[in-house]
């Protein structure tokens, strides 16, 4: 039996028990059970949601919260349907951004490769860093991830936050990672205290500062930053986070179980064209 129907028994099961079983009142006692059927389920319950609606008001009330739950879980069911069909077709067409220069976090030779278009002061690229982080962990070996740095603002705490950890990765990829988890950590203190804030951070961590000083103004860093911004607009990214999982389109801060669903199709996908 599907869901569908499985639901509208129980349903029907509630609602007959206030109901009487369709049985007028003064003859409930005579009338026998009515056995529901997967023929006579839907005509049963249209039968009883015209003849007592407040019924069915009633079990709702009683009911609100596993109601709420159940039309979510039709909501994310509907969304999950909606983003497994785009990714189909995304998967289709390659994608090609330039990654030279920047630093990758996991193996180089991961079956998938996220590439985050992200802003060190944007709550919602605060909220799926630790989505992706988590996602990285639970699969290890099999996916890496890469920065491209997409500041909204042109000279304020997003853009001078970019350039530390562009900076900091011409000296350590490790440190450079560890700077992105901690101005991710503490967005906060990065938009109210600015470079003072990415300056300590850097301290902190070990960083060459008198390097730094002098990489955060590079020719380098400033083409990185210039290409990142290049690809951005290739691709029509119109706000922050915005995900490549190797050729699959992540727009925003998408739950784990969503996000999960786009590492995997990706990862099928991978593994069939190696297994060819």
């Amino acid at each position: 039996m599907s869901m569908w129907k499985k639901t509208g028994t129980v349903a029907l099961m509630g609602l007959m028990a206030f109901g009487g079983f369709f049985a007028e009142p003064a003859r409930q006692a005579e009338a026998a059970p009515v056995q529901v059927t997967d023929e006579n389920l839907a005509q049963m319950l249209e039968k009883l949601f015209k003849e007592r609606p407040d019924l069915v008001l009633d079990v709702l009330r009683n009911n609100s919260e596993a109601v709420l739950d159940i039309a979510q879980q039709g909501s994310n069911m509907r969304r999950q349907r909606s983003l497994e069909a785009q990714w189909s077709q995304e998967m289709k067409t390659p994608k090609s951004v330039k990654l030279e220069g920047r630093p990758v976090l996991g193996s180089k030779n991961a079956k998938v490769r996220i590439v985050a278009f992200s802003d060190f002061t944007c709550h919602f690229c605060q909220q799926a860093s630790g989505t992706v982080s988590g996602l990285l962990k639970e699969y290890g070996k099999d996916v890496s991830l890469m920065f491209k740095n997409l500041p909204l603002d042109d000279k304020g705490p997003a853009s001078i936050a970019s350039k530390y950890f562009l900076g900091i990765a011409q000296q350590s990829e490790e440190k450079a990672w560890k700077f992105h988890d901690a101005l991710f950590a503490d967005r906060n203190k990065l938009v109210t205290d600015g470079e003072a804030f990415l300056k300590t951070t850097a301290q902190d961590l070990g960083v060459d500062m008198k390097r730094l000083a002098k990489d955060v103004h590079s020719k380098k860093v400033s083409d990185i930053m210039a290409e990142d911004q290049q690809d951005a607009q290739k691709l029509g990214v119109e706000g922050t986070p915005y995900f490549l999982v190797n050729d699959l389109v992540v727009r925003g801060a998408l739950p784990p179980d969503l996000f999960k669903k786009a590492i995997d199709m990706a990862k099928a996908k991978a593994d069939g064209s190696s297994a060819k």
